[in-house]
């Protein structure tokens, strides 16, 4: 008998949500002393989630700033959202991004049922008419304005110029939140995603993503630590399997940034051709978007703990993430610990701007609304004169100066709305 797809779909989503969270805690097993079997830490020194507050009217502003970006920026003719500002490009991370902002913003009363179904139904018809690379799953970068796939400098390539796994896991990840939250998306969601081949970036427990070189179609085992096992928990939603990456035990390695033991990915960065920069954001998404469990707590309490460090030793506010740079290479992942370098901050191919660490601004929110410190709350007051009520948030600033990192960008705006977010309601799994 034929079974359409998106009945498979609905049936995996289902079986794979009811399952999501025993997967997650049972990921790990405890010691009789309260510490995680094989992960040889002490989790007593875990820093506690901070309990849902009210909505006070510093965050109602922050919240309204950071929806003037996307009002800026929303593209007419697809409803989709420049990931830079007045750039017609964007990935399908940005577009997840856009997503949570949307629920996020109303949730938080920021915009009223008709703006956010107007804006929903033209984003999920947009993406539904997306011409797919190798006709599997979403090309890396579309154009904004058509639809159309390009390379990262918005030049249309016919045939595109790859997937991201890590991207589409992150839409995947809204789409969940969306159909949870407004149930009667879900059909809309489960036929758009019948015409994408998801099982095409699923192997072996591991996530991949396909690339051109040399004109022929190649694929790569995609994610590290932090960022590998948030978009596994999105791809296990939809029934994927991810087993093996939803946790980082198999490639945990423990190292000593200023007195704190930080999780690091053992996978050495020239065999595996991919650095492994360890920041803030994926522990950030996780905590808002589906919780963190007991092993990304103790993750996530690691990197926080580190730049909290380096600001009591050297007085200099830490707040790394990955984020736009308003100069050449206008991208840069500032970390943590990268490939063995401590506070490295680098291009995706590992090449050094140290003089390009920014404090950044969707870092600062959201490490003050997952454990609220009072060295969050410093982050905060830092950066908050940054909003421009006319364009948003700006990405942060330069450590070296003090001068703004003068880029808006769609990632840096939404995950200030879902910090908001979090702030008063807790994840939007729990919704």
């Amino acid at each position: 008998m034929f079974v359409p797809r998106s009945s498979i779909l609905f049936v995996t989503g289902l079986l794979s949500a009811a399952a999501f969270a025993f997967l997650t805690e049972q990921s790990l097993a405890w010691n009789n002393d309260g510490s995680v079997a094989g992960l040889d830490f002490d989790t007593s020194e875990t820093l506690t989630v901070a309990v849902p507050r009210e909505l006070s009217g510093q965050k109602e502003r922050a919240v309204e700033i950071a929806w003037q970006y996307i009002v800026q920026n929303t593209r007419p003719e697809t409803g989709l959202v420049d990931s830079v500002a007045g750039f017609p490009s964007t990935t399908l991370w940005d577009q997840g991004s856009y997503l949570f902002a949307l629920i996020g913003a109303r949730e938080l009363g920021a915009i009223d049922e008709e703006e956010f179904d107007r804006r929903a139904t033209a984003l999920l018809k947009s993406l539904g008419d997306l011409p797919l690379f190798d006709g599997k799953l979403p090309n890396k970068a579309y154009d904004t304005r058509s639809l159309a796939m390009v390379n990262y400098q918005n030049e249309v390539s016919e045939n595109g110029i790859g997937w991201s796994a890590l991207d589409v896991c992150r839409l995947l990840m809204a789409f969940r939140s969306l159909e949870r939250l407004v149930p009667h998306y879900g059909a809309e969601i489960r036929s758009l995603l019948s015409g994408w081949d998801l099982a095409a970036m699923a192997k072996n427990g591991e996530l991949w993503g396909a690339a051109i070189e040399d004109g022929e179609i190649v694929y790569l085992q995609e994610g590290r630590m932090g960022y590998e096992q948030y978009a596994a928990r999105a791809a296990a939603m939809w029934g994927l399997d991810v087993f093996g990456a939803m946790s980082g035990q198999r490639v945990l390695q423990w190292v000593d940034v200023l007195g704190v033991e930080v999780p690091t990915d053992r996978r050495d960065a020239k065999r595996f051709t991919a650095i492994s920069p360890i920041l803030s954001e994926p522990y950030l998404l996780q905590a808002f978007e589906i919780g963190l469990d007991s092993e990304t707590q103790i993750y996530a309490s690691r990197v926080y703990q580190a730049q909290e460090n380096r600001y009591q030793r050297t007085g200099q506010l830490t707040s790394v993430s990955e984020d736009h740079v308003d100069q050449d290479p206008y991208f840069l992942y500032s970390s943590v610990m990268s490939d063995g370098a401590a506070w490295a901050v680098v291009t995706e191919t590992g090449y050094p701007y140290p003089e390009l660490r920014t404090i950044s601004t969707k870092a600062s929110f959201g490490w003050n609304a997952l454990f609220s410190t009072e060295y969050s709350n410093k982050l905060v007051e830092h950066i908050y004169d940054l909003g421009k009520p006319e364009k948003g948030w700006p990405a942060g600033v330069y450590e070296s100066d003090g001068r703004v990192n003068d880029v808006y960008t769609l990632n840096t705006n939404a995950v200030i709305i879902e910090a908001v977010h979090f702030s008063v309601f807790g994840p939007f799994w729990t919704r």
